[in-house]
């Protein structure tokens, strides 16, 4: 987290360094009763990206938590709407 409380995800996010971002993101959904990630450093990513954003709102649903995106680069945007999970996270085009 930084210290505005956002949690900003790293350059790159592909299979490699989903599971351990995806920990980070539900240690926080599990804590934070408002967390914001911040996806605008994504440069490299896959659908493990989405992946990590789905667990994180999975678990900060069970917490009755909130889970806001802001950032989301129009590439992954694009891998979203694909995938049909635009809507779930709430993202805008």
């Amino acid at each position: 987290m930084s210290e505005n409380g956002v949690f900003q995800l790293p350059a790159q996010l592909t299979h490699d360094q989903a599971s351990a971002v995806a920990a980070q993101v539900c240690d926080l959904a599990r804590t934070q009763p408002l967390l914001q990630i911040d996806a605008s450093r994504l440069t490299q990513f896959d659908s493990s990206a989405l992946a990590v954003l789905l667990a994180g709102l999975r678990e900060a649903a069970l917490h009755q938590h909130t889970l806001q995106v802001s950032g989301l680069p129009a590439k992954a945007l694009a891998l979203a709407r694909v995938y049909g999970v635009q809507d779930l996270l709430h993202l805008q085009s």
